[in-house]
């Protein structure tokens, strides 16, 4: 079994013309970042991944349930999408402890990039503007949970991290 590398969240910011989707390591820290635009499916995000990562589990949510999909990316690349049953199908099992943590965590980190970081709002006008502002927003959420790191603190906590 693969070991457990990233996860692929929902969709943590959404205007007209774009939607920016972060690739989340297991330790809680922005691993790769893309942007789309808003009419294109979150699936379609899945077709990129396949090329740039291999041989990890991938943790995702309702949307990404489909098993030609899950078949395609174990095939092509050797990654296990893991996503939790609904519970009216036959085969429900409850989610394991392990992806009820980690999606927590990564749950934790989009509701930091939303609320403290101010994602969602933003008065770009273009999408250059747009996409140097998502960006600039994410170095700084990094960099947060890096004086998190060098002081020894726990990484998810970066409303204090300049404290």
């Amino acid at each position: 079994m693969p070991h457990l590398g990233a996860i692929v969240p929902r969709r943590t910011c959404t205007t007209t013309a774009t939607s920016s989707m972060p690739f989340v390591a297991r330790r809680g820290g922005i691993h790769s970042y893309d942007m789309t635009a808003a009419n294109v499916h979150d699936l379609h995000y899945l077709k990129d991944i396949q090329w740039e990562y291999h041989d990890c589990m991938i943790l995702g949510d309702k949307g990404y349930l489909s098993a030609p999909i899950q078949q395609d990316l174990f095939t092509s690349a050797n990654i296990t999408l893991e996503v939790p049953y609904r519970l009216n199908q036959k085969n429900w099992r409850p989610p394991l402890w392990a992806y009820k943590r980690y999606r927590k965590r990564i749950e934790t980190v989009f509701s930091q990039l939303n609320d403290h970081l101010m994602m969602i709002r933003n008065y770009a006008k273009q999408p250059p503007g747009f996409f140097t502002r998502m960006a600039a927003k994410v170095a700084a959420f990094t960099m947060l949970q890096y004086f998190n790191l060098l002081n020894h603190k726990p990484i998810g906590q970066v409303k204090y991290a300049l404290i």
